[in-house]
């Protein structure tokens, strides 16, 4: 009969181009791999991997037990996840996505932490500006900054979060302050590209002086830099080369000190709130994930950024 380790074992096989592909996955030497498949074909009486000179290939039956394995492994650990949350224990692995700048800046730093809290825990932290929604659910918890245009996930608010357009002292001085948003066609723009938002379309909003109406206004800029990487961007922008728009985690730091100005000071732009994103079902919800997000909301409950 099929152990829960011989499926297991055979799942890293078949996920892996080859069996000694498999043994650097599993720790072990290419002779333990052939060993034990062996043992496993002989348990099932049929042959599941075609060995090759490339590589290996799964036969019908392979694909089969792949397959199969897959779905009883998650109905494990979904099990065990929920016998550790009735014990309140933390253990298992945290998984955590979050945006590349802020999370290497505020994230990392906290997952370090909890985890040397709780030493059974172990943590999977991923760093990305551009989400994929459709694997969502291999995270315990997302952390998101920026428009949140449509999610099923259950979503908590971390930390308020105003985004600045902001110049350094350096450009104001050669180039001149803009008055307005329309100022900043004649202006040299840097932009970010992130969460796969329309960066060069920059939407501002003026509260008259009535503090009653609004107006909108959206200008199209035409940037003479980009980047995927926020602190280049701040960087281009402490350097003289342009006008950024940033979020203020990022920003507030440089406005603080005055190697940045903040520009249009009358005029807001759209906020982009620091949210954890989780699933919906709390009921499931691992001990882990439950304590690291509390963890989240003790610590930006005074954003750290502000007094930087």
């Amino acid at each position: 009969m099929l152990t829960s380790e011989d499926l297991r074992f055979f799942y890293v096989i078949s996920t892996q181009p080859s069996l000694t592909a498999a043994a650097r996955k599993l720790n072990v030497t290419p002779p333990t791999v052939t060993q034990r498949l062996q043992a496993i074909e002989a348990k099932v009486s049929v042959k599941l991997v075609h060995r090759q000179a490339r590589g290996i290939r799964l036969t019908e039956e392979g694909y089969l037990l792949q397959d199969k394995a897959r779905s009883i492994l998650a109905e494990m650990d979904q099990l065990q996840t929920l016998m550790a949350t009735k014990k309140n224990l933390i253990n298992g692995t945290l998984r955590v996505l979050a945006p590349l700048g802020f999370g290497n800046d505020y994230i990392a730093p906290l997952v370090g932490e909890f985890q040397q809290q709780h030493p059974t825990l172990a943590v999977e932290l991923e760093l990305s500006d551009k989400p994929s929604w459709a694997e969502s659910h291999k995270w315990d918890i997302i952390i998101y900054i920026g428009e949140l245009r449509d999610s099923t996930l259950k979503l908590a608010i971390l930390a308020p979060n105003q985004r600045f357009l902001c110049a350094s002292p350096d450009y104001l001085k050669k180039h001149g302050t803009p008055s307005s948003p329309r100022a900043l066609r004649d202006h040299t723009c840097i932009s970010l590209r992130e969460n796969s938002e329309d960066v060069t379309l920059w939407r501002f909003t003026h509260t008259a002086g009535d503090g009653d109406s609004e107006k909108q206004e959206s200008i199209r800029i035409n940037p003479t830099f980009t980047s995927n990487e926020g602190s280049v961007v701040k960087n281009w922008a402490m350097a003289g080369h342009g006008i950024i728009m940033r979020s203020e985690w990022d920003v507030q730091p440089e406005l603080n000190s005055g190697a940045l100005v903040q520009l249009l000071p009358d005029y807001s732009l759209p906020s982009a709130d620091i949210v954890a994103l989780l699933g919906t079902d709390s009921r499931a919800r691992s001990a882990r994930t439950s304590h690291f997000l509390q963890l989240l909301k003790d610590r930006f409950a005074q954003p750290p950024w502000l007094n930087k």
